[in-house]
């Protein structure tokens, strides 16, 4: 096989890294989305620990919630609210966070909307056994059931946050048994739960099920387990099935595009629970007894503002499995964007910066592209003078190969080990949050969204073209010329809906490739005309 790859010419072996990057960077995100297989998850059969229980318990939440369930019982009543400057959270009658508004226009969805609800009321319907953000369940049925009948009473009906913390508590009194939560809010989204039982009882306690609001195909969405390890486990939507144990968790959270729901334990860890619910998706809960604390945040994945409640959070801002290189180059632009003050600038100097560290591959590759371009004619009269000699035709192309310096793959290989970087990239300007409502010069309001009058993707695509005349080729067969030729129009037509930070991306590394297209032509051309001008002057020397 890698013999037949070294008789193609150049222009074949582009067209399949051209293939290869495209099966590796559109398809990814879609079918390979980070998997419990692929980030070591905890299945039930390795880590399940079964909790003993009296005759008269269950043995997970799931089951004790499908008896739970009362048509008759109005649980959705609203008791409490509390309300900051960025954010309004409801609390029904059964003690749980059961709604949240964010009110930052950031955020917004469009400039009609005053606020933005995470948990869309449509889905929670759909499936009211999901849990809600602090729902209790416990082990025993019967207390279960009375839990799920008995109201929760409330210190205060509203709690207007400012500058200081507030703290609310909540009781629910279960005959003999009182069931204190005191919940400590914070103006930026963070907050800390105590929760008071005197009786050593069992019971599941939830983050809630993901925010609901970016259902984007092409991103992760579903819960983040991290151990206190430093593993992370990932378990998506529609991959849930039956329950896993994780003893030793820092971090659950459940998570979409660009908002979460989270508990975490800064000094110690907890037993996450995770189950399905009728669609696979997965049901976040950690299991307790008698007295608990846990710290809990609910809101956007903003980076620096996850880092300013615990370092640590900043985890639950998923790149997949290229995390590891994903979340360094984020980290730049962050620092880019603190430096010029604008999103649309930070990238376009993220931009420059790859194309500077890349610039070595990218000029051995041209070098060999322009190689193999002057040793085309020779290719091709060896490929015609031992038609139906493959073993001979291979002897031959080897020499001339050798004879030149040329590398059959030296064109290739550097477009290939770029591709982990333009991923990376792609993975981190398509979640990023803070590219929300983030401006650049005129028309662009939004570089979260698509360009609304396509001006970047149509600039991208003719920067694309002009790039292939630029770059050296000698096409032997019509059809891969034509193909060739369509590939501007065809990253035009899939980038049109792409979010505008993305696009402007991979324009700007155009304008950049072509710039760099240009020196790289400059100096083989100088290089070419001192090497004729040595071979000249040799000559007249021999004379």
């Amino acid at each position: 096989m890698l013999k037949k790859l070294d008789t193609l010419n150049p222009q074949t072996r582009i067209l399949i890294a051209v293939a290869l990057a495209l099966a590796f960077f559109i398809p990814y995100s879609y079918f390979f989305a980070p998997s419990p297989k692929e980030t070591n998850a905890t299945t039930t059969e390795q880590n399940t620990q079964t909790i003993q229980t009296p005759k008269t318990e269950t043995t997970t939440p799931q089951e004790v919630a499908n008896q739970a369930q009362n048509p008759n019982n109005p649980q959705g009543a609203i008791i409490t609210k509390v309300v900051a400057e960025n954010f309004e959270y409801e609390i029904d009658r059964l003690g749980r966070i059961s709604q949240v508004y964010l009110k930052n226009k950031q955020y917004q969805k469009d400039e009609k909307s005053d606020k933005l609800a995470l948990f869309g009321e449509e889905i929670q319907q759909s499936n009211q056994n999901n849990p809600k953000t602090l729902e209790i369940r416990f082990s025993d049925q019967l207390l279960n059931q009375q839990a799920f009948n008995t109201p929760y009473q409330a210190s205060d009906s509203e709690i207007l946050l400012e500058k200081e913390p507030k703290t609310l508590t909540l009781t629910q009194e279960l005959g003999e048994l009182r069931l204190e939560k005191i919940i400590t809010f914070y103006p930026n989204g963070y907050y800390e739960l105590q929760v008071n039982l005197p009786q050593n009882h069992t019971y599941f306690l939830s983050p809630g099920m993901r925010p609901v609001v970016e259902e984007d195909t092409y991103v992760f969405k579903g819960v983040i387990i991290k151990e206190n390890d430093g593993t992370i486990t990932t378990i998506e939507d529609d991959d849930a099935k039956g329950q896993t144990n994780h003893n030793g968790t820092s971090i659950l959270a459940g998570v979409d595009r660009y908002y979460t729901t989270l508990f975490f334990k800064k000094d110690s860890t907890m037993e996450s629970i995770i189950l399905s619910d009728s669609k696979q998706n997965p049901m976040p809960f950690i299991s307790a007894k008698g007295n608990f604390q846990v710290s809990g945040y609910i809101g956007p994945k903003d980076y620096r503002l996850l880092q300013s409640i615990s370092p640590e959070l900043t985890d639950v801002v998923e790149y997949g499995i290229i995390t590891f290189f994903a979340k360094p180059l984020f980290l730049l632009l962050d620092k880019l964007y603190s430096l010029c003050g604008n999103w649309g600038w930070a990238i376009i100097l993220l931009t420059l910066i790859v194309r500077i560290v890349l610039y070595p591959l990218t000029y051995k590759g041209m070098v060999s592209m322009q190689k193999l371009k002057e040793i085309a004619p020779k290719m091709k009269e060896l490929q015609q003078k031992y038609k139906g000699e493959p073993q001979k035709l291979q002897m031959h192309m080897m020499e001339l190969y050798k004879k030149h310096g040329a590398n059959p793959m030296g064109g290739c290989l550097p477009i290939l080990l770029q591709m982990p970087v333009f991923f990376a990239i792609y993975r981190v300007l398509y979640n990023a949050i803070e590219l929300k409502g983030a401006e650049w010069l005129l028309w662009i309001d939004d570089l979260s969204k698509m360009d609304p009058y396509f001006v970047l993707p149509i600039l991208m695509g003719g920067t694309m073209y002009l790039q292939q005349h630029l770059t050296p080729t000698a096409f032997n067969d019509p059809m891969q010329e034509k193909v060739f030729k369509f590939l501007p129009l065809i990253f035009t037509i899939f980038f049109i809906t792409f979010p505008s930070g993305l696009v402007l991306y991979w324009f700007v590394n155009n304008i950049f490739s072509i710039l760099q297209q240009l020196l790289i032509n400059k100096t083989l051309e100088r290089k070419k005309a001192r090497e004729i001008a040595e071979h000249k002057h040799e000559k007249e020397i021999k004379k």
